[in-house]
């Protein structure tokens, strides 16, 4: 998918396609596909780009013509005033070519009469054909409940640094009424995957249901109770968002959710069998060829039916199904962290380093963080925002942060640092100078380097400090951690190696000249 998208922004600034097909390493009758079908896309180019990328690969590789074709997106639109313009009682006065002649006047490009009443047969059967298996079969609402599971069997990639496989959980949605499935490989079973998975399901059938249904794993259900489970407070506030209702399947009655258990069954059949023989590299990748298979399972015509799952789920889910929000949920975590001297909260859980306003330097502050924000809180009051940001030792910042940017006095400054390490030892105090001075970036965020360098320079002989500060400074390295490494070895093989003799000369050296 990034590939095709790639292929989409070549196209958005206006380079030809044959040039693009080159550029992406793509064939250019595929890439006159792919450009062709993003044209004919409601969403246009621009709204293409802003789906992820399983959504992208449904849209512009659904398997079968007729799902992908800008004129079916646009006849789905239409199937609710067509249904209900035949089943008027005055029907007689209407029929399927009345209907047609009407579409081609507002759509001239529109379905032929043959497709017309093709697609619209197909959507009255599977919203109307089913076949019990007994007269106590049970009767699902379509948009009603999906079924929420984890395979039991594991499928997994090559990690391209070490070499080894790495296992991942198959998650599992289904809706019960028509089988209509969705899966998608996530690294574990513990909450944060568990709900990431709940939320690209809802996109992929772009609705929500209203009551989900799902076993009773750790990462739903923290308590099972045959009446009344303790459901997991984070899955809880995700189905709030979403406004759906959790009621989790019974313990031990796998009867409550069979049609996710058979999906499993044949997911392993149709998914795991058929991915048997490929080496994935990335999870990213083996859920691209998942998402594949899954596309081919549900198009695939069901063999009690004269329909596939989705043309049932088209008919009978999707007009059922509540609105995605504008946002996606996010899991929100929270803690509470001191302001340090350099302006800066330290989130251990990245071990990264955010800024907060000066004026909070020392105080106790309330930090709510998502998989993609961090926000820092005083008194019920937002004062710094930042996006979240996963690089271990490093800083995000802001310049308005900082005192340096502010004319207001300060106890702590760089010259106090620079002047108490000068009355300790000159190379000392060139050291704390030569790292305020060698970067662009506001002083406050060298305090805590500092601090560190004092109480290193406590514990350390003090010819033995004095030598670490100068190699640093010939070495232009002013870091805390490079100056500790000096200290504990005792500043062994930091000093410079003497150069290697040019070997003799002598008749047997081959070289360039020898050869001219």
């Amino acid at each position: 998918m990034s590939q095709i998208k790639q292929l989409l922004l070549l196209k958005k600034q206006g380079v030809s396609n044959r040039k693009s097909a080159g550029i992406t390493g793509m064939n250019k009758d595929t890439a006159n596909s792919y450009v062709s079908k993003a044209l004919a896309d409601p969403l246009g180019i621009d709204g293409l780009l802003k789906l992820e990328d399983i959504e992208l690969e449904h849209r512009l590789k659904g398997g079968n013509p007729a799902y992908t074709d800008a004129r079916f997106e646009v006849f789905k639109t239409l199937l609710p005033y067509l249904e209900e313009e035949m089943s008027r009682k005055d029907r007689t006065h209407v029929t399927l070519t009345t209907l047609w002649e009407e579409y081609r006047a507002e759509h001239p490009d529109g379905y032929s009469l043959t497709q017309f009443r093709f697609h619209y047969r197909q959507n009255a059967k599977a919203g109307k054909e089913r076949i019990p298996s007994t007269i106590l079969a049970d009767r699902h609402v379509g948009g009603e409940k999906l079924y929420l599971d984890f395979a039991g069997d594991r499928l997994g990639y090559i990690d391209m640094e070490t070499g080894e496989e790495v296992k991942v959980q198959t998650f599992v949605a289904t809706f019960p009424a028509t089988d209509y499935c969705f899966a998608i490989c996530v690294p574990s079973q513990k909450t944060e995957d568990f709900v990431y998975a709940c939320i690209q399901a809802f996109r992929f059938f772009e609705g929500v249901p209203k009551i989900l249904v799902p076993d009773n794993l750790k990462s739903a259900v923290v308590k099972t109770d045959r009446y009344e489970p303790s459901v997991n407070q984070v899955f809880e506030e995700m189905a709030n968002h979403y406004g759906a209702v959790v009621i989790p399947a019974r313990p031990a009655h796998p009867k409550d959710k069979s049609n996710v258990e058979g999906s499993v069954k044949i997911i392993y059949n149709r998914v795991y069998a058929r991915l048997r023989h490929r080496t994935f590299h990335s999870l990213e990748e083996l859920n691209r060829a998942v998402s594949e298979q899954i596309i081919v399972h549900n198009q695939k015509r069901m063999q009690q039916y004269r329909f596939s799952r989705v043309e049932r789920f088209l008919a009978i889910e999707k007009p059922a199904l509540q609105p995605l929000p504008e946002k996606d949920f996010e899991i929100r975590c929270y803690t509470d962290l001191k302001v340090s001297t350099n302006c800066c909260i330290y989130l251990g859980r990245d071990r990264h380093y955010y800024s907060v306003p000066y004026r909070y330097i020392g105080q106790q502050v309330h930090v709510v963080y998502t998989r993609t924000m961090v926000s820092v809180y005083v008194n019920g009051e937002l004062v710094a925002s930042h996006r979240r940001d996963y690089t271990p030792g490093k800083y995000t910042t802001r310049e308005d942060h900082f005192a340096s940017s502010s004319r207001e006095y300060r106890a702590v400054t760089p010259q106090k640092y620079i002047e108490r390490a000068e009355c300790l030892l000159p190379e000392f105090g060139k050291l704390i100078r030569l790292l305020f001075t060698s970067s662009s970036v506001p002083p406050e965020l060298y305090y805590k380097t500092c601090d560190g360098l004092f109480s290193l320079q406590k514990s350390t002989d003090p010819m033995l400090f004095q030598k670490a500060c100068s190699i640093a400074i010939d070495s232009k390295r002013y870091s805390y951690m490079f100056i500790r490494l000096l200290v504990e070895s005792k500043c062994m093989g930091a000093c410079q190696q003497a150069p290697v003799p040019a070997p003799p000369e002598h008749g047997n050296i081959r070289g360039k000249s020898q050869f001219q």
